[in-house]
């Protein structure tokens, strides 16, 4: 009998076996994280006049209609544009039972390139939430707000998540699993999942993160460690732990702590209150089980944090929670965990842009 939980890669795996996770062409095995799947862009996009859910009793495909500007063919790849609103079929569609709903989410170097990705639903009146028995296909809404991107047709932008029932971990649960795992070093600040805080006094020189230049090349997501950072990033110095914020600025800074999601829990970023400054951090964030796992060559990995300034100025400073860490049980252990022997991007990283720039 399945438990309650974040359903593991071998549950994925049964599921595309069972036809509860379709796709066109199939399903690769590079897709299927330890505890989500990636999702992969289609052949045709369609510009868009404005973001949208389809809502109750709607479908995606009626809405594109009422709202398209233009459609794009991808095949040979396309430009999508700096500020312009996207939406693009999945591959992927899903045959849900009663009872298992799932979630999407930014990938890591997704969200690390300001690349707004979400996913949305016929009948949907949230984005990135999949109900339980939904049948029908997945699209990718995706808005670039700091670099023009290129894209083809099996891009993998966002991913998703499957649960059976609710398994969040409550504080005096969350305590317990860190006296036993240790979450993060010293003294956790717990209160609705594992605050974080920001690191705006490094160890070792003066370097605390980047902001986004306004006015740049156009990035091909298939390129891997081949763009100059120099070109599209301004480095931040700090030598006093503070930072001034700009309005409408997109920044990549760190955590102070180094977190760890132990083998049996996987974990998702959220926005720490409004009410503590005129910021957001935007949370890509999936934590897979193993992230920041000693076993799993990791321990302790920083949580990179990509942060928007909204209407006004405002100074963030060192050791400022700015996030939280919301724990789950897994239903069963992941055959195979983040960062063992899978290639995973992020296992122990630090201050890291996403993986398209080289490393200075």
């Amino acid at each position: 009998m399945q438990q309650t939980g974040v359903l593991p890669v071998q549950a994925l795996r049964a599921m595309v076996r069972d036809g509860v996770i379709r796709a066109e062409p199939p399903v690769e095995d590079a897709q299927i994280q330890p505890a989500s799947l990636d999702l992969r862009l289609g052949a045709r996009a369609w510009r868009v006049r404005a973001s949208f859910l389809a809502g109750k009793g709607r479908r995606v495909a009626d809405r594109l209609a009422a709202l398209e500007m233009h459609q794009m063919d991808l095949t040979h790849g396309a430009v999508l544009e700096k500020g312009c609103v996207y939406v693009v079929p999945l591959m992927e569609s899903l045959a849900l039972p009663l009872g298992i709903q799932a979630v999407a989410n930014a990938k890591s170097s997704t969200g690390r390139l300001d690349l707004l990705t979400r996913v949305i639903t016929d009948d949907g009146t949230e984005f990135d939430r999949v109900a339980e028995g939904y049948t029908g296909p997945l699209y990718a809404e995706i808005c670039p707000r700091s670099f023009s991107v290129l894209v083809r047709p099996g891009m993998r932008l966002n991913q998703i998540r499957f649960r059976k029932g609710q398994s969040v971990l409550t504080d005096a649960e969350l305590l317990a699993l860190h006296e036993s795992d240790r979450l993060v070093p010293g003294e956790p600040v717990i209160s609705e999942g594992l605050g974080f805080s920001v690191d705006l006094r490094p160890e070792s020189g003066a370097l605390v993160g980047y902001r986004a230049k306004p006015h740049t090349g156009v990035i091909d997501l298939d390129r891997i460690g081949a763009y100059d950072p120099r070109d599209f990033w301004e480095e931040l110095h700090s030598s006093d732990g503070q930072l001034i914020l700009d309005p409408g600025a997109f920044y990549i800074l760190v955590s102070r702590e180094a977190v760890h999601i132990p083998p049996d829990y996987a974990a998702e970023m959220a926005p720490y209150l409004a009410m503590v400054g005129e910021f957001r951090v935007h949370y890509a964030g999936f934590f897979d089980p193993g992230f920041g796992h000693a076993a799993a060559g990791g321990a302790g990995a920083r949580g990179v944090l990509e942060v928007r300034c909204h209407e006004a100025p405002f100074v963030l400073e060192h050791g400022q929670i700015v996030g939280r860490l919301v724990y789950e049980r897994m239903s069963e252990r992941p055959e195979t965990l983040y960062g063992a022997g899978i290639a995973s991007n992020y296992q122990g990283q630090g201050l890291k842009l996403a993986k398209h720039f080289k490393a200075l």
